[in-house]
């Protein structure tokens, strides 16, 4: 896919999802990758143990921050400044944009280096800067090798996950002006070696957060590469972006979550590398940024608390575990979510965040409702019953398509009648039997034709399971009678 091809809300997700499905190399990468990642999730939840009880506890560790969230980033936020570090609260990711722009004016900065954050993704912030003169250059693998092309992420921790080794040595080749193998050592000896020059020059490192401490005021960072601990201790800036959600009360609690969300993410006990910063470089620190900023961003977040549908949402730990489980994110990819955020966790979160029923709210439809997201998360977020009250939503609303809500009045009236339903099974044999061949149907009319599209809809039986039901009782009756004469004699 490239650049062109990553589109956002607003451009249809029939249309998205068409091109997905047209695209048979990205289908068979994702379908592979999130195999992997799903294999490995499980393995790791056998060898722990006990994974239930671990889940309840961390979803209790959650629902309590949730519900008490304005205590913990008070808390938090005063324990960040104690150690030295200032602390930005931003109502919109446009507030956010500013505040880090004001940061990057006041220092002079012309380079910042990128770790991992989905949030600076939702604030479209390499966009901002790019406009500010001032260059972004992310430093995860993945990202890197999507700025290089020129698109956005389709996966929360893997976000070149439809890439392979032709694909990046092309855009290295590119970008270097050099041959290179599509070999897995060379093209990662490349990076490295681009991406440590970045590492000394910048004027600010970005991070986001996995999660803020609020009994310490320390931010935890998770990675597999060690670009987080540059980042955050070679420039002399360090800002970090980060949900308002994104807090736990204790030491204690982030013990819990980190075991659950390397195990949930990619089956590892541990991520390579975990990081706690607890405010900038004091005297005697060998090293670290002299400054840091923390950027707490709402974004619509908090219009979820006290909700009693989705104030849940505000629970992920972001492991993408629901991605991986999901029979349509591993069918279509993350693109045709048309947002930062997809899989199940995206088609529930976009709309919310942004407030969107009307485009953002199509991604309801983007689920079987199977509820394998439920069972696959490790703090127990009912996915498959918010996608409910989101289509529920915009039925409300009115934003469904008239001849979908006649359809769903005629099938209440229908199934909530015995007569009108035995009526219509019956009608329905004959109203289907013009356009089927060989017992199926293979291009249903009107509304009806996207089932058609890519399987086949089979006949009605003349006779229902109900009146074939009742000549078997029948004929086991008149059986049981005989039996019963033949002993008489």
């Amino acid at each position: 896919m490239s650049s062109s091809d990553t589109e956002l809300i607003g451009t249809g997700l029939r249309k998205r999802t068409e091109k997905a499905l047209n695209d048979p190399f990205l289908r068979a990468a994702v379908a592979y990758t999130t195999d992997k990642l799903r294999s490995g999730r499980l393995a790791a939840m056998e060898e722990f143990g006990d994974w239930e009880q671990w889940r309840s506890r961390a979803r209790e560790i959650r629902a309590h921050t949730i519900a008490h969230l304005d205590y913990y980033l008070g808390q938090f936020a005063d324990n960040v400044e104690k150690a030295g570090g200032i602390v930005h609260f931003c109502s919109t990711g446009a507030e956010a944009v500013d505040v880090f722009l004001k940061i990057a004016r006041s220092k002079g900065a012309k380079l910042v280096a990128k770790g991992k954050s989905m949030v600076s993704e939702e604030m479209h912030l390499n966009h901002h800067l790019e406009q500010e003169g001032i260059r972004a250059i992310e430093t995860d693998l993945g990202e890197y090798i999507l700025q290089l092309a020129r698109e956005t992420p389709s996966h929360l921790i893997i976000p070149a996950i439809h890439k392979n080794k032709r694909q990046i040595a092309d855009l290295f080749e590119e970008e270097s002006g050099q041959p290179m193998p599509p070999e897995t050592k060379a093209l990662a000896g490349y990076a490295r070696q681009k991406l440590r020059e970045i590492f000394l020059e910048a004027d600010i490192g970005l991070t986001g957060c996995n999660f803020g401490i609020a009994e310490t005021g320390a931010i935890t960072l998770v990675s597999n590469e060690g670009n987080g601990r540059m980042v955050t201790t070679l420039p002399k800036t360090h800002v970090v972006v980060m949900g308002m959600e994104r807090l736990v009360p204790t030491y204690d609690d982030v013990e819990v979550m980190l075991n659950m969300l390397a195990r949930s993410a990619t089956g590892q006990k541990l991520t390579t590398y975990t990081s706690f910063i607890t405010g900038p470089k004091r005297r005697g620190d060998l090293d670290g940024a002299e400054e840091l900023h923390v950027i707490i961003l709402d974004n619509g977040r908090s219009a979820q608390l006290g909700d009693p549908v989705f104030q849940e949402v505000l629970h992920c730990i972001r492991c993408a575990a629901c991605l991986n489980v999901c029979p349509v994110y591993r069918h279509v990819g993350g693109y045709t979510y048309g947002s930062v955020y997809s899989g199940p966790i995206g088609a529930v979160l976009t709309p919310l965040l942004q407030q969107d029923m009307k485009e953002a709210g199509q991604l309801a439809y983007a689920s079987s409702l199977c509820g394998a997201c439920y069972e696959a998360c490790p703090v127990k977020i009912p996915l498959h019953d918010m996608l409910v009250q989101l289509r529920a939503r915009k039925v409300k609303l009115g934003l469904t398509p008239w001849t979908e809500r006649a359809a769903f009045k005629i099938y209440a009236t229908g199934f909530g009648n015995v007569k009108l339903y035995s009526w219509g099974a019956k009608l329905a044999h004959y109203a289907m039997k013009p356009m089927a061949r060989g017992g199926q149907i293979r291009k249903a009319p009107g509304i009806f034709g996207g089932w058609t599209q890519s399987r086949f809809l089979p006949m009605k039986p003349k006779r229902s399971f109900r009146e074939r039901w009742a000549e078997l009782q029948r004929e086991l009756q008149a059986e049981r009678e005989k039996q019963l004469g033949g002993e008489d004699r």
